[in-house]
């Protein structure tokens, strides 16, 4: 069902990005492509990746190739608190083209993608209770499409 996870490089093939703020730490990307059911029941396969945060030395002893697979999956965390307190905004989960912030309770939910080596590890997710909003936004996207009769080229 879900594919293998795969090591990422960046344009010049790096495995390892070395962090602009700070020289000795850095980040390796990993993504997978994985079945997802929307909230309508709607199956499709998706491509998410996730960031491997540390020091430069302890990234090195991966010993990873770009496109190597990697043991392991990439999982969905959702939580009513931010990931990153410096900067909540960030992870914020958004309702798809719609633009609108997903919430429970009044409360953002948060969301983020995480690499585990537990190839059992589950997605914990936050439904949301804003659906209304949401249909309100796609809504008024469908009204406000204007369609060119003029077919010419």
């Amino acid at each position: 069902m879900n594919a293998k996870v795969k090591v990422c490089g960046d344009e010049a093939g790096n495995v390892i990005v070395r962090s602009q703020n700070n020289p000795e730490y850095g980040h390796i990307r990993v993504e997978q492509s994985r079945m997802v059911i929307d909230d309508g029941g709607f199956a499709k396969r998706k491509k998410i990746s996730a960031l491997i945060p540390g020091t430069i030395e302890d990234l090195k002893g991966f010993d990873w190739r770009v496109n190597e697979e990697v043991p392991g999956q990439i999982i969905i965390k959702e939580s009513l608190l931010p990931f990153n307190p410096k900067d909540p905004e960030r992870d914020f989960k958004i309702a798809g083209a719609s633009g609108v912030l997903c919430t429970k309770g009044g409360s953002p939910i948060y969301r983020k993608h995480f690499y585990s080596l537990n190839p059992n590890a589950a997605d914990i997710l936050e439904q949301h209770d804003n659906t209304e909003e949401i249909q309100m936004a796609y809504a008024s996207e469908d009204k406000e499409v204007e369609f060119d009769d003029d077919l010419s080229l």
